[in-house]
């Protein structure tokens, strides 16, 4: 799969002259020094990590003033931003070629720290509860998003009033790309605000969905490429679709469930650090496999943790269960926060990108329309199926979504850096166009939808505060952490 959304022209460093010094980057020409490779390679890195903390560090700062007006993926960004400014208009360019969005980075390196968390922290018990729900808006609405944004860029294409040339499934490769939502800052206000459990549940659960589900759409759009498209395309694409999804899901599962027999009938137990590091080698096994496979790594990485938190971890040990919650949290943490500074810098760094701000709008405002389509008619048909499923139980309380929570969906489908990234995989002679309007896009959103989700909740009078389950997991290990260090040294002594 990487191999068509990692190509080599977003994978390569530049090649610059190798008699630059200090003061400036190489010119054109190569860099052949090792030596001065790795003293660029340095400051790029260092700048990177000093962005990084800044970000933390800013994060930090927000929660214990508890400014509620700006949120730590919004400054990430702007941070990004100045410095890749910065950067662009220093002399050379090897720095600013280290630091540009690569997908192959993105792929094996950012997102795969996410999604993990996102299988392991899932609360079963919720996702349960509300699976049609968030299965409908997964698969049902990331296909309608994808289309309706689609068909509307190939017709303002068609029209040529921008001298644009898109196919049709190029079109829909872009629908695909923008229907990945990525609401990392969503999400964490609402831990924040201890949002009603089973609204964030409904979120939580369409976005890691959406996620896999959109990198399986681009896949399968991506096979059409330079192929006449018919009605029958659309039943192939659906079966390379659901094959797809499905054996990428069975890789995770099968992953999941042999590790947790290999915990259950070996004494690796009573080496914690090892079977920590044998946990987190497993899981990344399957993800990385599945890609060889030509299928969808993220799939089965996610149900990969899923599979581990509800079988696995009941082979662990005490001090393994607690070490890799918070390993998959901080692993989770570096790398949201490293992302949203890479799209910042992206803005400025990466020189190939066109602009066109007609195109731009338009696309912003084929987001909304799209996400429109896949909340409120979706939501309709979900609490028709939930009173007549109340009626036929003679319950009268059906389970039905309220108006502000419908409208905190729509509010929660800001696009992430997943689009990015696989827009690194477009082809055709208006590529660098799409890939910087997609860019902008998912900037803006976060910008702006992330940026006032706080305000919307008071002004829709969504319920927070709500207590929840999960710090009265966490007090349960650490209690049982210390009570089995207390009978160790009790038996020392």
């Amino acid at each position: 799969m990487l191999s068509s959304i990692a190509p080599s022209l977003l994978g390569r460093l530049s090649t610059r002259n190798n008699d630059a010094d200090f003061s400036g980057s190489p010119d054109d020409g190569e860099l052949n020094d090792p030596g001065q490779e790795e003293l660029y390679s340095s400051w790029a890195l260092f700048i990177l990590i000093a962005l990084l903390v800044g970000s933390l560090w800013t994060s930090y700062y927000l929660q214990v003033r508890k400014i509620r007006a700006v949120h730590e993926t919004v400054a990430s960004i702007f941070a990004g931003m100045i410095v890749g400014l910065i950067i662009r208009v220093s002399p050379g360019h090897y720095i600013q070629d280290a630091v540009s969005f690569k997908s192959s980075y993105f792929f094996n390196m950012l997102l795969p720290p996410i999604i993990l968390n996102c299988g392991y922290e899932l609360h079963l018990a919720n996702f349960s509860r509300n699976i049609g729900t968030i299965l409908t808006f997964a698969f049902g609405g990331t296909f309608v998003s994808a289309v309706v944004l689609g068909c509307m860029l190939y017709i303002w294409a068609f029209l040529g009033l921008e001298g644009l040339k898109v196919p049709f499934v190029s079109a829909l490769s872009v629908g695909a790309t923008l229907s990945a939502t990525d609401p990392v800052t969503i999400l964490s206000i609402f831990n924040t605000y201890k949002v009603d459990p089973k609204l964030y549940t409904i979120i939580f659960g369409e976005s890691i969905l959406n996620d896999a589900v959109s990198i399986v759409m681009f896949e399968t759009t991506q096979k059409f490429h330079g192929e006449s498209v018919g009605f029958s395309s659309l039943f192939k694409g659906v079966g390379l679709f659901l094959m797809t999804f499905t054996i990428s899901l069975l890789i995770g599962a099968i992953v999941g469930v042999m590790t947790a027999i290999i915990l259950r009938h070996s004494q690796i137990k009573n080496f914690s650090s090892i079977e920590t590091c044998l946990i987190m080698l497993f899981a990344y096994a399957s993800y990385f496999f599945s890609n060889g496979c030509h299928m969808s790594g993220i799939v089965s990485l996610l149900f990969c943790g899923v599979t581990l938190k509800h079988y696995a971890f009941f082979n662990m040990s005490k001090r393994t269960q607690i070490s890799v919650k918070y390993i998959f949290q901080t692993l989770a943490q570096l790398s949201e926060n490293f992302i949203f500074i890479y799209l910042g810098l992206s803005l400025f760094t990466e020189v190939e990108l066109v602009y066109k701000p007609v195109l731009i709008v338009v696309t912003m405002f084929g987001i909304c329309v799209s996400r429109w389509a896949a909340v409120f008619p979706l939501s309709r048909v979900i609490n028709f199926f939930h009173r007549a499923r109340a009626r036929a139980l003679g319950n009268p309380y059906p389970d039905e979504l309220p108006q502000q929570y419908q409208v905190m969906l729509f509010w929660a489908g800001l696009r992430g850096a997943v689009g990015v990234a696989l827009a690194a995989g477009l082809e055709g002679e208006d590529a660098n166009a799409l890939r910087a309007t997609i860019l902008v896009v998912v900037v803006l959103t976060v910008i702006v939808f992330g940026g006032t989700t706080a305000r919307m909740l008071e002004i829709l009078g969504i319920a927070t505060g709500v207590a929840t389950d999960e710090d009265d997991d966490d007090v349960e290990l650490w209690a049982a952490m210390v009570e089995q260090a207390q009978g160790q040294n009790g038996q020392v002594a």
